[in-house]
């Protein structure tokens, strides 16, 4: 029998985009964590540093046999990192900042087994998708906000949201701009061993 998989997120789009890929989690286990980035952290290293640290949190008091799946999504425009949209005014400065640009989403996905399963293996997958929103003009930042979609966002705006319509391209993988990279999420679930996946 395969350990349970563990997943480290309250997030619903990366329980959703898991069930895409046919996977269903055992549990689920959100860490409390604190999220600020480090001063002068960059953002692929802070998506790095959330990811490996949401999972090591659920490993450490997880007791049974288990597979620990921890993610972080950064929405980066050249070093700076844009906050999570906790409310509409920050929804709307990250959007206007995006408006006719073109920026980085970065997720990062570690996997880590829990002490009562030493056959797992400890793996990291980080993915780089660049996205380019056309120029927004005013009604369309205030039909986004109207919307909802940003909220609890990075940067503002949710890619499987009404933000499509204003996206120009994306170039790499649109699962990871959601939250979760699934191809290579499959593959580091692939290598463990009672693998989750064919």
């Amino acid at each position: 029998m395969r350990p349970a998989l563990v997943l480290a997120s309250a997030s619903p789009r990366r329980l959703a985009l898991l069930a895409q890929i046919g996977l269903t989690p055992d549990r689920i286990d959100a860490p409390d964590l604190d999220e600020t980035p480090a001063p002068r952290e960059l953002p692929r290293p802070y998506a790095e540093r959330l990811a490996c640290a949401k999972a090591e949190i659920v490993a450490t008091r997880t007791s049974d046999p288990a597979l620990i799946l921890g993610a972080d999504t950064v929405v980066a425009l050249g070093r700076r990192i844009l906050p999570k949209a906790t409310d509409r005014a920050t929804a709307e400065r990250c959007l206007r900042l995006l408006s006719g640009r073109r920026h980085t989403v970065i997720t990062a996905v570690a996997v880590r087994p829990s002490a009562a399963w030493p056959d797992g293996r400890c793996g990291l997958r980080v993915v780089e998708t660049a996205v380019a929103f056309s120029r927004l003009t005013d009604a369309q930042i205030t039909a986004l906000l109207d919307g909802g979609d940003w909220e609890g966002k990075a940067g503002g705006y949710a890619l499987q949201g009404q933000a499509a319509a204003c996206i120009r391209f994306v170039s790499g993988s649109p699962s990871a701009v959601i939250g979760l990279p699934l191809f290579e999420t499959a593959q580091l679930l692939r290598g463990q061993k009672g693998a989750w996946l064919p």
